[in-house]
């Protein structure tokens, strides 16, 4: 396996190395958050959209459509919003040929391309969605294929405010100023993952660490990097885990930091100070593809493919707690399989399947509030729900979003764009972000 770490801009950072702040999503003023969408799922990781968060309800080509920006090539990664900006990274097929012979592993479905891809970064200005700058990370030849619902720009970027932090996993991890200068580059290798469907690994901060989960189908790890070099700080295996595409959680636990990583085999919670395993808990179903919230002191962890399993651990947990009493609910019907969870009110919502049916239980007891609800107008889902202005927010895979009411879940409107759209809504402000294979879409109730 390849390993490297190349920083620009080491020697200028020089003391500040040690000194600077450790600002995370996690940690970020209500302010701070209110204005922006660090991370995939939102600044508290859940699906749950800032209080000042008025998104439209009601939208097509031309109402309450801010703007729409094409983008150079194609992903399924979310976008991100700081401030006056909004990252977005995708993935352009080239028609330079590799000089290289491919060898195909038989265990794959899929076929590796023979042309080199160009992996780009971008940055559009929130207002009008310009290009404020565009990078080229990196142009290679992608080692294996990807399922046909997926591309090659699947893993979503994250920031703290100072730097922008991109995944384009096997093609390597990526950290620029906001402002498009590259300041370090970390090759992790190239990752084998299930029947050759690609990778989609989407980083975690924690205090001056980012998180990468490298779940594939052999010698699985986690690794912390130091977020402003690069540099290794920690890396442990992932001990009988296999490709999952899930995104770690970080919670705070009596002056712990730890990092939760669902799982085939089990979900694991780990130090972020050094990485040692606290406790696990079995259950999880085959390609754990949702990633884990919290809710007060519990971690809720689902997974749904062939099979339904959900389980609330207590954070303060330790060892291996899979038949532990101390458990605070378990469920085994209606869970997703690919979209993550959202919280809303004391409940977790979350679809069956990838299918337009919504579940709703009480996060605190796992008591079912609704069970498998029928939802007109959406069915075949990849995106996780947002949860905004007293609305639920469920985008299709064909470009319909659903939008309910938050309390009843009643119907209020479905809405219609032109795309393929597996990337989770965004809602900042009274913006709403929707972001297809090819485009992102801004929309907003002030366009006249």
């Amino acid at each position: 396996m390849k390993r490297f770490v190349r920083s620009t801009w080491f020697h200028r950072l020089g003391l500040a190395l040690v000194t600077s702040s450790c600002i995370t999503s996690s940690l970020l003023s209500d302010e701070a958050n209110a204005r922006n969408w660090p991370s995939w799922r939102g600044a508290h990781q859940n699906g749950q959209a800032s209080p000042a968060a008025k998104p439209p309800i009601r939208w097509d080509s031309k109402i309450n459509l801010q703007w729409s920006t094409d983008l150079v090539g194609e992903g399924t990664s979310t976008p991100i919003v700081w401030e006056d900006q909004v990252f977005v990274l995708s993935a352009e097929v080239t028609d330079r040929k590799s000089e290289k012979i491919r060898t195909e592993d038989e265990r794959s479905k899929t076929i590796a391309p023979d042309v080199y891809y160009r992996f780009h970064v971008t940055s559009l200005d929130r207002t009008s969605g310009k290009v404020r700058w565009s990078r080229v990370a990196t142009e290679q030849v992608p080692h294996e294929g990807h399922h046909e619902t997926h591309t090659y720009a699947g893993g979503s970027p994250t920031t703290d405010g100072e730097r922008l932090y991109v995944s384009f996993a096997s093609r390597g991890f990526y950290c620029y100023s906001l402002s498009g200068e590259l300041l370090w580059e970390v090759d992790l290798g190239d990752m084998r993952t299930r029947f050759g469907w690609g990778d989609a690994v989407t980083p975690v901060l924690a205090g001056d660490a980012l998180i990468i989960n490298w779940d594939q189908e052999e010698n699985s790890f986690l690794v912390s990097l130091d977020k402003r070099t690069g540099k290794i700080l920690w890396k442990v295996a992932r001990n009988k885990e296999v490709t999952s595409w899930n995104t770690p959680l970080v919670v705070h636990d009596s002056g712990r930091i730890l990092v939760v990583v669902n799982g085939t085999d089990r979900v694991r919670a780990y130090d972020v100070k050094d990485g040692k395993e606290q406790w696990e808990c079995g259950g999880q179903t085959i390609n754990a593809i949702p990633s884990p919230i919290q809710f007060e002191d519990c971690v809720i962890c689902i997974s749904g493919y062939r099979s339904a399993f959900g389980v609330s651990i207590p954070i303060r947990s330790e060892g291996d707690v899979t038949d532990s009493a101390s458990l605070r609910w378990k469920i085994q019907q209606g869970t997703p399989y690919v979209p993550s969870p959202a919280l809303s009110r004391g409940r977790v919502l979350f679809t069956a399947g990838n299918n337009g049916l919504l579940s709703c239980i009480d996060a605190k007891s796992g008591k079912t509030i609704v069970d498998r609800k029928r939802i007109n107008g959406v069915s075949n889902i990849y995106a996780s729900p947002l949860v905004a202005n007293g609305h639920v927010y469920l985008v299709g895979r064909d470009g319909a979003t659903a939008v309910l009411r938050e309390d009843t879940f009643e119907p209020v409107a479905v809405n219609s764009l032109e795309g393929t759209f597996d990337a989770s809504p965004v809602s900042v402000g009274g913006q709403l972000l929707l972001r297809s294979w090819k485009r992102v879409y801004s929309l907003s109730e002030s366009t006249k």
